[in-house]
């Protein structure tokens, strides 16, 4: 199966997330091919999230990378942009939790 070019996914992820009225914002741009994509989840409360996608037998599917307080998660973003500065970093702010990763057409 080929796979989508990563700015067109990016560009399509935060179209669904602002027709939900969830607050998005890119704090780093990738590569627009093959760049790879984290998503920092903030929930506001000094706590954050950052899923990865993973590819295990059963396929592709988001994974949790770090989580904690909000700058530890930060931090752990900064390592991987260190490993490769061509990743994406996308970050939303939902109190109640809400990423939309886990829909038909995100998910895998």
């Amino acid at each position: 199966m080929a796979r989508l070019a990563s700015g067109f996914w990016v560009g399509a992820y935060l179209q669904r997330l602002r027709l939900a009225d969830i607050p998005v914002y890119v704090t780093a741009r990738g590569d627009e091919e093959a760049g790879a994509v984290l998503v920092k989840l903030c929930t506001l409360d000094g706590r954050a999230r950052c899923f990865h996608r993973i590819t295990t037998l059963e396929g592709r599917r988001w994974d949790v990378l770090a989580e904690g307080a909000e700058p530890e998660v930060d931090a752990a973003i900064a390592r991987q942009r260190g490993f490769d500065p061509d990743i994406w970093v996308i970050e939303v702010e939902s109190r109640e939790g809400r990423h939309l990763l886990e829909q038909d057409g995100l998910a895998e």
